[in-house]
């Protein structure tokens, strides 16, 4: 069933996972190894069986067969040297025949157990020793010396036929042992022969086996990875319009399909930043513009606006002193009214230039900010003076900003903590620095009336006063100057909580480069 964008599934044996085809392929090996062993095991019993018969039984047999014609013949020798001479020395080969004899017999009876004809052979080979033994080597042998040349004589015919009958089934018995030894020999060859092929062949399978199981893996799981790592590689570089081949078992098969899915996620993604990008330029664009605009109002708040309000300042004025005898008290408060108004318009209208150039107009470099402080309390130094505060400060670090706007913020600070004292007492502002992982923070700590918690925030809005104008003048910018002052460099400002009376006011800048660490010794200005 198509699936996916024409995607198929797998059917059959394709839906095997890796796991199942790895499983499979272990467990044919394993039974045709085990097959393989089974006969190689059967082939090496069968060969050791067979060289235990020759060697542990057939070839001892024969072997002992003839130790056994050995002794009957040394005993017929020495049977027949004492029955010509009556020298019973004569009889030592015989007496060494019998021990043999037994010897051999005893060996011949453990070594043809369970073969008819070996054991038929014995028989025969017995009975005509035993009668040859009766009848005339034992008589002989007990006899005396003269009885013994007597008995060998009168009976030399009869022992001659009865030894060539122990003769012919001592033969009759080689030829059978050498006959069985001669077939065991034959067939431990076969084999042995057997063996070899069954080992060659077992040699042939597992190579045939080892080159299966290197090609399926290839085909199966390292081919389909190679592909499916050079398609991820190629989309990695950049090419998406490359589809992610899906082979090989059912999950890389899947593995394939999720990577080519996330393939054209990434796709539909490039493609909405792409139009987010053009959005973007074009918003940027428009901010271009009205930068340009902003800028123009700027010079027109700077140069147009002011210069009516000045006229409207300095002809009131004008008015006042010309006609101020032919005014009566409540003209003179109307004329008062508007010269104070036209005022307040150019400083509000100054002081929003400035504040739109934080930001926007700015000389980076790097400024010591302890030059700077000084520069601020040297502009200050009239409120300074009338106020008789105290401003004391750390040793400062130097920072990478502008050196206008940075003059401005402390500028500000001062100001505010000179402006908002407590009556009763003069302002004590203390600049504190530490350093605080990668960031500089900065405390100015005062005196003053403070800052209830609940306008923390409020403070730092443009426009926003706690405090009438008549009771404290001002417009309203200074703190949401220091605010975006502070933000454009890169840190942050609040103000803090304290214990006792006045107002603590934190900001922080990055560190430069290989900055110092700051010096816990203040200094008073």
């Amino acid at each position: 069933m198509d699936v996916g964008g024409g995607r198929r599934e797998p059917v059959g044996i394709a839906r095997w996972t890796t796991r199942r085809w790895l499983t499979t392929g272990v467990a044919a090996s394993a039974v045709v190894l085990l097959i393989l062993g089974s006969l190689g095991a059967w082939s090496l019993s069968t060969t050791s069986r067979l060289t235990d018969e020759v060697v542990q039984y057939r070839s001892p047999a024969l072997i002992n067969a003839v130790r056994l014609e050995a002794a009957l013949v040394n005993q017929e020798t020495g049977i027949r040297g004492y029955g010509l001479t009556g020298r019973r020395d004569f009889l030592t080969p015989y007496t060494q025949g019998r021990a043999d004899e037994e010897t051999a017999l005893k060996k011949l009876d453990r070594l043809v157990t369970g073969s008819d004809e070996a054991e038929k052979d014995l028989r025969a080979v017995r009975s005509a020793v035993g009668t040859w033994q009766r009848q005339l080597a034992r008589p002989v042998a007990e006899a005396s010396g003269a009885d013994a040349v007597r008995t060998a004589s009168e009976r030399a015919g009869d022992g001659k036929q009865l030894f060539d009958s122990v003769r012919g089934s001592l033969s009759r018995q080689q030829d059978h042992l050498l006959a069985a030894r001669t077939r065991a020999g034959d067939d431990l060859d076969a084999a042995q022969r057997l063996s070899n092929l069954v080992f060659i062949a077992i040699a042939v399978v597992i190579a045939v086996l080892m080159c299966v199981i290197f090609y399926g893996l290839r085909r199966g799981v390292t081919g389909p990875l190679t592909r499916l790592g050079a398609a991820a590689r190629d989309v990695g570089r950049g090419r998406f319009d490359r589809q992610v081949p899906a082979t090989g078992p059912a999950d890389l098969q899947q593995l394939a399909h999720d990577v080519d899915g996330m393939r054209e996620r990434l796709v539909q993604e490039l493609a909405r930043s792409e139009e987010a990008r053009t959005q973007l330029d074009q918003q940027a664009d428009d901010l271009r513009r009205s930068n340009a605009e902003l800028e123009q109002f700027a010079y027109v708040a700077s140069h147009d606006l002011q210069e009516p309000l000045r006229k409207i300042s300095s002809f009131t004025q004008l008015l006042q002193r010309r006609y101020g005898d032919k005014l009566d008290e409540r003209a003179d408060q109307y004329i008062a009214f508007a010269v104070d108004g036209a005022n307040r318009m150019q400083v509000l209208i100054n002081d929003l230039l400035m504040f739109s150039r934080v930001g926007r107009v700015h000389d980076q470099r790097s400024v010591s900010l302890e030059d700077s402080l000084n520069g601020a309390i040297a502009t200050l130094s009239v409120a300074v003076e009338e106020s008789g505060a105290r401003i004391e400060h750390d040793e400062l670090p130097t920072v990478d900003g502008d050196a206008g706007q940075l003059g401005l913020l402390w500028q500000n600070l001062l100001s505010n903590a000179i402006k908002f004292r407590a009556p009763d007492r003069p302002p004590h502002i203390h600049v504190s620095v530490r350093q605080e992982d990668d960031m500089w923070r900065f405390t100015v700590r005062d005196n003053g009336i403070g800052i209830a918690p609940e306008f923390r925030e409020k403070v730092f809005v443009i426009f926003q006063r706690l405090h009438t104008r008549e009771a404290y003048p001002g417009t309203g910018i200074g703190l949401a100057m220091c605010k975006k002052t502070v933000e454009f460099h890169g840190g942050t400002i609040g103000v803090d909580p304290v214990d006792g009376d006045g107002t603590s006011i934190s900001f922080t800048f990055p560190l430069q480069p290989s900055a110092p660490a700051a010096d816990s010794e203040g200094s008073l200005l």
